[in-house]
């Protein structure tokens, strides 16, 4: 083991002290997950509460996707909870009062999405507007559409092919027969190709020389997060098999993780958010890429606003009342700066089920919505604080 460490070029204690926020977000995740089976008399891991979490959490997970990419960038949003909320009422017209076909509503309601954040984003990049008064002031309007576009009523219920967006489940073509064969396999294919993609990243770091992590460390992060994944989709084959939701959080997840890591576009919003002016000496468009960036986030939350409505089964007026502070919260918890110009993918969606457990587990264990509303509040100071002390340390 002692080799292996010299071979890399740092010890194990040294690359987690100076990856201490990526490694702690796993270790939290755990811990509270453990904590909470304890507690909940081993309610929380059930495989139909994991379900749960998952339906529960779905559209959380989905904005917090794109607000990641607004923060890297140097910005905030504010409106995203009420754009979910208007364009999940928006769809309820379409569909329960105009009669539309679901697709045709679906497709509307993403391009409404995106107008809403084409529209916010022209003012924040090109009038130099702070996107705090831009995305403000867009909360407020749109929840007052979204007040008068259901004349203050509750819309539904939705045709099942509309449910099925949050509350349907991919059929096992091996049979309808418990354990979910189809659910199994994924998990382990999961987990073969993250070992794969580890392996390769790691002899394509050796052979440049650059700095990886301790094999030790290397191996053990791996086993945690493998077993981790089977012991999910074991739960998931004892209920339902995988759900619908599920499916799209998983390839939305890794086409950002590829935007992000892998292109052109994703590093050029890093160096947005780092440096907005010596991005733009450099020859980056910034505005163009503040433009997209708010474009994106208003087509993910008119996503979140279908899960969401498809999942209640109604639209009702008061749809995403302060869900822009979790969503909000799962990026900052996972790892995310608030000068911008840092922050993973990975960490959003990891912060974003760090928050649903935590939602999850007070909910279980009967904790009133003011206690929960006070314990979120502190976890998010902790995580800001701690973001900041390793700034100052490293300054």
């Amino acid at each position: 083991m002692e080799q292996v460490e010299k071979a890399s070029g740092i010890g194990i204690g040294a690359y987690i002290s100076k990856h201490i926020r990526e490694y702690g977000l796993l270790f939290a995740l755990i811990a509270i997950m453990i904590f909470f089976q304890i507690v909940t008399g081993g309610v929380l891991l059930r495989p139909v509460n994991i379900t749960n979490l998952f339906l529960q959490n779905s559209y959380i997970i989905i904005m917090a996707l794109g607000m990641l990419m607004v923060i890297v960038a140097g910005h905030i949003d504010l409106s995203v909870g009420s754009v979910m909320g208007f364009v999940g009422a928006f769809a309820a017209v379409m569909i329960v009062q105009w009669d539309m076909p679901v697709i045709v509503a679906v497709i509307a309601s993403l391009a409404c999405g995106a107008a809403i954040g084409a529209a916010q984003g022209y003012f924040v990049a090109y009038w130099k507007i702070p996107s705090f008064i831009v995305t403000l002031a867009g909360m407020l309007v749109f929840r007052g559409l979204s007040l008068w576009l259901l004349a203050g009523q509750s819309v539904g219920p939705f045709p099942a092919s509309f449910q099925s967006l949050a509350n349907g489940f991919i059929p096992d073509p091996f049979g309808a027969d418990k354990p979910n064969m189809l659910a199994m396999l994924v998990g382990i294919a999961t987990v073969l190709i993250l070992i794969w993609l580890g392996l390769r990243t790691r002899a394509r770091n050796t052979r440049y020389g650059i700095e990886d992590e301790p094999f030790g460390l290397f191996v053990a992060r791996n086993a945690i997060v493998a077993a981790a994944l089977l012991f999910v989709t074991w739960k998931l084959a004892w209920f339902r098999g995988l759900p619908n939701v599920m499916l799209s959080m998983v390839v939305l997840t890794v086409i950002y993780v590829f935007i992000t890591e892998r292109t052109t576009l994703g590093r050029r919003v890093y160096a947005v958010g780092g440096n907005a002016k010596a991005a733009k000496l450099s020859g980056i468009r910034t505005e163009r890429l503040t433009f997209l960036t708010f474009v994106n986030m208003g087509f993910l939350a008119a996503l979140g606003g279908l899960v969401y409505a498809a999942r209640l089964n109604t639209a009702t007026p008061k749809a995403g009342f302060a869900v822009e502070l979790d969503v909000i919260a799962a990026v900052f918890i996972g790892g995310a700066s608030m000068a911008g110009g840092s922050g993973k993918i990975v960490g959003a969606v990891v912060g974003a089920f760090i928050m649903g457990v935590m939602n999850n587990g007070m909910s279980i264990m009967g904790i009133g919505i003011d206690y929960q509303q006070v314990i979120k509040g502190l976890v998010l100071l902790a995580a800001v604080f701690f973001d900041v002390y390793n700034k100052n340390k490293e300054a």
